[in-house]
């Protein structure tokens, strides 16, 4: 290739600004943050902030701040496990939880933690499986060095192995991780606290939400011990100061072609707004009727409130005209220069068009796609269950790299957690869910449809849900371990009618996924590949991958922004939130807040905004200072940010945090968690800063 264009390639694979990208700790670009911030993180620095870092596996990032297994993240991580330890008599959600001594704290049901110890490169090993194949010869043989990586890997239950595909298949990593199930509930403020604002203030600032809990991870009925943790900083940040995200963010789509682009904006952002809007009004009309159906409630619907508000923000980004200008002259340079380029340009044949087919097809394939098998049509808790019963019976018994991926033997852990912890089921909510989706299947592909006769017969949506919900035996993990346990005799022989019910769809919802990933998805991944590789030829690999849910690091400052010509500053204070309460919900304060003013000096900060590049996923991710000390909590986005899918913009992207200062002061005068705060300077005056 000639040298003047990979040197001009490398150039523009920069980022603009240093306060973009979202780094794996292998590539992070020491050199930039250096020159653009005055600090140079060494090795040991980066080492110290990836192994206090800790992943949720249900979708969030978190830390480890002490030696004592004590973990960081945010509230609205962990709802489900403090909705999983309340009861009607019992509402930790409303009232908050605080353990004050290890052996109050709480296990959830349903919580993994996993520690990111070592990333392995098997980029070669995967593109000698796959090499010379297309279509779903290539698709089947990737999936199948995927699980024999990652069974290879896992040594034990103690081990989580997963192959990452990154730069959209231009490279793969094994990521080896060390697993905790066995996560305790330590703290958590209220739900109106964690949510203050509610849906009007989310991806909003300023903010004044206090979105924090505490857990610990155990081992053999005791606190792990974990030496790499993140100390506490002795002072917060301020305006100005040079601040690191390290999490786990969920997904981006920057480097995408723009026939991907254009697909999420014509058509899965209007289908899922339009999905989550309907859902969210169910919700609210079902919380509406009764105190205990708004409790099971509340959580959930904060949830598709906050997705919803999120589909929005990504769908005005796309419907941007600068956005896609961008975008197209981006990919007609990348082509121009793949065609100028002999080898490059056979490597890429067809690849573009291709991938506008694969995506013509699934706009014909997502409604059946999206009922039968993605779980439109089949909500709900119950269900889902009795799927993965289902599903287990026939995929376990085969060999390993035959399984579909949820099954692999590295995923084995985390199924049988999920279906063996006990945890409640609300079945009034479960059996609203699934009427809901069996209405949506009945709308969407037409009463007439052979599908939908099967499922409905005769019956109604509102009658079958009824049925299936009320007659099975699926809430008791007893049950449950039967039929686990038992294989697929077990689950052939069961007369519960959830299990019948999910062994009757099965066969369709397993036909429509093979269409799925054999005519869309295996070209899509095919064709990305290939265009990764070209785009790393041209480029370099100096640019960051999109987002996977692997743990990224990424340096920002504490800043405001210009909003329609108004300043918004970068600090929120005590002050600010006592001004905000009004007494009515959302912007209500709990008593603990309205008893405890005055106690911490109005003008301490309470949120932050920062610069950092994050989206969905770093949620919980620490804030840390230039000593790997934290100063803060992630939680939040402003509205600007929700466009990052597929762009950062620097002049107005900000993520939001609760400030180490404010986290440390509410703890300890608001909720009297002051063992917590001692447990937390402990362990900060114990650690020694990480070399920089």
């Amino acid at each position: 290739m000639d040298r003047a264009l990979l040197a001009l390639g490398l150039l523009m694979a920069l980022p603009a600004v240093a306060d973009e990208g979202m780094w794996t700790y292998d590539a992070f670009p020491v050199e930039a943050v250096s020159k653009a911030h005055g600090f140079t993180p060494t090795q040991a620095w980066l080492d110290k902030v990836r192994l206090g870092s800790v992943r949720l596996a249900g979708g969030c990032s978190a830390s480890f701040v002490s030696p004592e297994g004590l973990v960081m993240t945010n509230h609205h991580c962990i709802r489900g496990c403090i909705e999983d330890l309340s009861s009607p008599k019992e509402d930790l959600l409303a009232k908050g939880f605080l353990a004050r001594t290890p052996a109050q704290e709480r296990r959830c049901p349903k919580v993994e933690a996993n520690q990111l110890v070592k990333m392995t490169d098997v980029t070669a090993r995967m593109n000698t499986a796959t090499k010379g194949l297309t279509g779903a010869a290539f698709n089947t043989a990737l999936k199948r060095e995927m699980s024999a990586v990652e069974s290879e890997c896992t040594t034990s239950t103690d081990v989580r192995c997963d192959v990452v595909t990154l730069f959209n298949g231009g490279k793969y990593h094994l990521y080896e991780y060390r697993r905790f199930q066995d996560v305790r509930l330590v703290f958590a403020p209220e739900f109106s606290m964690a949510a203050f604002g509610g849906d009007p203030d989310n991806f909003n600032f300023p903010r004044f939400g206090y979105d924090v809990a505490f857990m610990r991870v155990w081992k053999d009925d005791a606190p792990a011990k974990s030496p790499d943790y993140l100390p506490w900083a002795k002072q917060g940040a301020k305006e100005g100061d040079l601040v690191f995200v390290s999490g786990h963010p969920g997904g981006t789509d920057r480097k995408v072609t723009v026939a991907e682009l254009e697909s999420h904006r014509d058509v899965y952002l209007p289908y899922m707004t339009m999905m989550l809007s309907e859902t969210r009004g169910m919700l609210r009309s079902f919380a509406a009727s009764s105190p205990e159906r708004y409790r099971v409630t509340r959580a959930r619907l904060r949830a598709v409130e906050n997705g919803l508000k999120a589909l929005r923000g990504r769908h005005q980004a796309l419907a941007d005209p600068a956005l896609f200008t961008r975008k197209r002259q981006e990919e007609a340079e990348l082509r121009q220069r793949v065609d100028a380029n002999a080898d490059l340009r056979a490597a890429t044949a067809g690849a573009w068009d291709e991938t506008a087919k694969a995506l013509d097809e699934y706009r014909r394939l997502m409604p059946e796609y999206r009922m039968k098998e993605a779980g439109d049509a089949f909500s709900g808790e119950l269900y889902a269950l009795a799927r993965h019963l289902v599903r287990a019976a026939e995929e376990l018994p085969k060999p390993n790299a035959a399984r579909l991926r949820e099954y692999t033997d590295a995923q084995v852990p985390s199924l049988r957690q999920q279906l063996l912890r006990p945890a409640p089921i609300a079945k009034e909510l479960d059996e609203a869910l699934l009427a809901f989706g069996l209405g949506r299947l009945r709308e969407t592909l037409g009463a007439d449809d052979p599908f939908v006769r099967e499922v409905l017969g005769t019956e109604s949506p509102e009658g079958l849900a009824r049925a299936l919900v009320r007659g099975t035996k699926l809430g008791d993990v007893k049950a449950r371990q039967v039929l686990l346990e038992g294989g697929k005799a077990a689950v052939e022989a069961s007369k519960d009618p959830m299990v019948l019910f999910a062994r009757k769809v099965d066969a369709q919802a397993r036909a429509v996924r093979n269409r799925y990933e054999d005519t869309v998805e295996a070209v899509l991944k095919r064709n990305g590949e290939r265009l990764a590789k070209a785009r790393l030829a041209v480029y370099g690999t100096s640019g960051y991958p999109d987002a996977t849910f692997t743990l990224r690091l990424n340096a920002g400052q504490v800043k405001g922004w210009d909003e329609n010509g108004r300043p918004v500053a970068a600090l929120t204070t005590f002050g600010g939130a006592y001004a905000r309460h009004t007494g009515k919900d959302p912007f209500k304060l709990p008593d603990s807040w309205l008893k405890a003013r005055g106690k911490v000096p109005d003008a301490t900060p309470l949120d932050v905004a920062t610069t950092n590049d994050i989206i969905g996923g770093n949620s919980g991710s620490p804030l840390v200072d230039r000593d790997g000390r934290v100063v803060g909590l992630i939680f939040d986005g402003n509205l600007h940010s929700l466009g990052s899918r597929y762009a950062y913009v620097p002049e107005t992207h900000r993520a939001v945090a609760v400030h180490g200062d404010g986290l440390i002061a509410a703890l300890e005068h608001v909720y009297g968690a002051g063992h917590v705060v001692r447990e937390l300077r402990a362990a900060s005056e114990a650690a020694a800063s990480p070399a920089k």
